[in-house]
């Protein structure tokens, strides 16, 4: 069964040892650089959650999840204020093909109507306009396309309507 660790003092090495295939490192930033950025986030007063992403207690993938923007943020897309965000998400190389990334992305979705920053209306995600494989997986959980961009990524919204988890 999978699961969602927050990444700690326990498994960080694991999570840093996962990597995605060559063709893809273009796509998603490194597990160091995510777990920077998360630390980075909170102490500009933001908020990050890292996790590692477990079948069973093997670490198959990492994913992040934000919410609103931190005092560092230049230039943030307007969705990002008093938003939940996608931040990043990779399974290993080794572990593809295997569904996890779509249980990856539902598990995170589940953690994000748990409200831990509080209620909002809508998660939000970018990814390479050539990431057809990633604009697929979140098409299927309803994240539709807003024409904006963060940066040179593509961004890409879910209305979370109000529900709870």
């Amino acid at each position: 069964m999978m699961k969602l660790e927050k990444v700690n003092g326990k498994n960080v090495w694991d999570i840093l040892s996962l990597k995605v295939a060559e063709s893809q490192k273009e796509y998603v930033a490194s597990n160091d650089t995510s777990i920077i950025e998360a630390y980075m986030a909170i102490t500009g007063n933001g908020y990050a959650f890292p996790f590692g992403i477990y079948e069973e207690d093997t670490p198959v993938g990492f994913l992040m999840i934000g919410f609103d923007v931190d005092e560092y943020w230049e230039d943030a897309p307007v969705i990002a204020k008093g938003n939940y965000n996608l931040w990043r998400l990779m399974i290993d190389e080794r572990y593809q093909g295997r569904g996890y990334g779509r249980e990856a992305v539902r598990l995170a979705l589940d953690f994000v109507r748990t409200w831990p920053c509080g209620r909002a209306d809508y998660c939000w995600l970018s990814y390479e306009p050539e990431n057809d494989a990633a604009r697929e997986l979140y098409r299927s959980f309803g994240f539709a396309e807003t024409g904006e961009y963060d940066g040179e990524e593509l961004i890409a919204e879910l209305k979370l309507g109000g529900e709870s988890g």
